[in-house]
């Protein structure tokens, strides 16, 4: 019988509150702190899925961010406390393609969502490198636990105008 625990699917974890350096002249969080906040709840979804900071200490090797889109959905204010959750999209032996939430923490709403894309890095030769067999089992396992979430709804959005609309 297995000890292993269950993954959890979507990965969830706190994150900081709005701080005062944060907030801009439209009196919200300023749409580089998103990505700021989004770091640092993903470091610790990566530091889950195995390629965190322990994992490039042991191995140097790490991931690089080759594209994110965010979406901004509702705002944060000064003080304002989130929680984010993460969930494996795809994955093939060098890359990751992942998407997170953004939550008040205390009032639930979506305020952000990130798709990002990331490189599997070798960083002695700075150069995209495959994965080990074992850490390609481990996002397999994960990846089917999240894939009983479905694919969100905000994944593969481009920008642009409706065309069609009148002005």
């Amino acid at each position: 019988m297995s000890t292993q625990a269950p993954i959890p699917a979507p990965f969830a974890c706190p994150g900081p509150r709005v701080a005062d350096e944060w907030i801009d002249y439209n009196g919200h969080m300023n749409v580089g702190y998103y990505l700021v906040a989004f770091d640092r709840g993903s470091d610790r979804f990566f530091d889950f899925i195995g390629v965190g900071v322990a994992y490039k200490e042991r191995t140097n090797r790490s991931t690089f961010t080759l594209e994110s889109h965010l979406n901004f959905v509702r705002e944060l204010g000064r003080g304002d406390p989130m929680r984010f959750t993460f969930q494996l999209i795809d994955h093939d032996r060098k890359r990751l393609h992942g998407f997170g939430r953004m939550f008040h923490a205390e009032r639930g709403y979506v305020a952000a969502t990130m798709e990002w894309l990331t490189l599997h890095v070798d960083l002695g030769q700075r150069r995209g490198a495959e994965m080990s067999g074992e850490l390609y089992r481990r996002f397999a396992a994960i990846k089917a636990a999240h894939d009983g979430l479905g694919a969100p709804a905000e994944l593969g959005r481009v920008i642009g105008l409706d065309s069609k609309r009148a002005a």
